[in-house]
């Protein structure tokens, strides 16, 4: 049998209320010569019975006890069949021409290993939230940006498989930010350029592990950005992660976290203030201490323009920091890296 051109990588734990959809989604792509391999990290619900209900030959499942998504996401790349993968999350919708804008354009552009792009978030329901643009588009200016801002949204990336397995894979010490880690190795050699067209619909969802980084502890938060300033992680570091991610899985935390990026949403990318407010008030009812939140659901009763402002500055002020903070040890070669 011939090898797929693509082999769509999808992790899977638990999702079986919404891996239906994403399962169709591929299926229904207009680029047809793919694989969708669907890796089952342990599920307890009903994910393994609502992925055989699909009768596809493409669909392949591979399953293995819960070891988190990195470990997954490696033993997929170890059975993937085709050179590119697109990567995909089990919650998340694919518009129909995804597969087929991105090989596209790295067929039609082999100097680059990565291929991100833009993203429409919805809530848990799907209802449209904002449309997340990449902070940088050309490599050039991916090269540019701080090494705590992510280039890309995982699920929405396609890249050279070999260029993946030759880096060493996931480093599944990364708690949750796994893909992260990644780019900032991987962006060192390999060209990489973010498509400002969205191409999937990401769902904002209070089950996901992956939370609001505002709700983070103080201590993961240094050894995160430890970690993506000296490119190392100790597998000491990795168990704490593990330990303090852990201690956040209860589901009054993630709902309280979900309200709060939904309100922060509504707000900072898409003026909505009342439901910016709604949502606020949620999450200060499961977490009334949030001060962050108080000053947000205030915040919301000023008017757009001054929100924009107060915006711009904010983000101005951030770079300038770690401008600040990162001059010292970034060599001018570093900083002009790829032109």
């Amino acid at each position: 049998m011939l090898s797929p051109k693509i082999t769509v990588l999808m992790p899977a734990y638990n999702a079986g209320q919404y891996i239906g959809e994403a399962i169709n989604s591929v299926l229904e792509q207009t680029f047809t010569d793919f694989e969708l391999l669907i890796v089952n990290d342990g599920s307890t619900d009903d994910t393994l019975r609502v992925i055989r209900s699909f009768n596809d030959e493409r669909i392949t499942v591979v399953s293995q006890e819960n070891k988190g998504v990195a470990a997954a996401l490696n033993i997929g790349l170890q059975h993937a069949r085709a050179p590119y993968i697109a990567r995909f999350d089990a919650d998340d919708v694919c518009y129909p021409y995804r597969l087929q804008v991105q090989y596209d354009f790295i067929c039609s552009h082999p100097c680059y290993t990565i291929i991100g792009s833009a993203v429409d978030y919805t809530d848990e329901r799907g209802d449209p939230v904002f449309t997340w643009q990449p902070d940088a588009f050309s490599h050039n200016e991916i090269k540019q940006l701080s090494y705590r801002i992510c280039p890309f949204i995982h699920s929405s990336v396609f890249y050279k498989k070999d260029a993946i397995l030759n880096a060493g894979g996931y480093n599944e010490l990364a708690y949750t930010f796994e893909d992260h880690f990644l780019w900032a190795g991987i962006l060192k050699h390999q060209k990489a350029f973010n498509l400002n067209q969205p191409l999937i619909k990401v769902r904002l969802n209070s089950a996901s592990i992956t939370i609001d980084e505002k709700w983070r502890t103080k201590r993961f938060r240094n050894i995160k950005y430890k970690a993506l300033r000296k490119l190392s992680i100790t597998a000491e570091e990795g168990r704490e992660l593990a330990v303090i991610g852990a201690r956040q899985l209860s589901p009054r935390i993630k709902k309280g976290a979900y309200y709060a990026l939904l309100g922060k949403k509504y707000l900072w990318n898409n003026y909505q203030p009342e439901k910016a407010r709604t949502n606020l008030a949620k999450s200060l009812s499961i977490s009334p201490l949030h001060v962050q939140n108080l000053f947000l659901l205030l915040m919301s009763f000023l008017p757009e323009n001054t929100l924009s402002r107060i915006y711009r500055l904010t983000k101005n002020n951030f770079r300038l920091k770690e401008v600040e903070t990162s001059a010292p040890v970034l060599t001018r070669k570093e900083l002009n890296y790829g032109n």
